[in-house]
């Protein structure tokens, strides 16, 4: 079972990160992922960006389910002004 904070930790090793929110049970989680990494990216480009910083974990099944939301810091700007 995996803790939050070390996923949040293996995200933010794997790619520059303006805010990170991460929640979970030990098996599934949700992440709130705001990087200027995602600017012209679209939408599965952004999760493969993520999902990139943790193809370990997923791939020895050690990390089971992850969804999350991408943001650059001007769409959150806008969602959070």
């Amino acid at each position: 079972m995996m803790h939050p904070e070390h996923i949040k930790s293996l995200i933010q090793a794997g790619m520059s990160c303006t805010h990170l929110e991460l929640e979970g049970d030990g098996r599934h989680f949700h992440a709130l992922v705001v990087s200027a990494e995602f600017a012209g990216l679209s939408r599965v480009g952004r999760q493969q960006r993520v999902y990139s910083t943790l193809k370990d974990k997923l791939d020895s099944g050690e990390l089971h389910a992850l969804s999350f939301r991408t943001l650059t810091p001007e769409e959150w700007s806008v969602a959070h002004g």
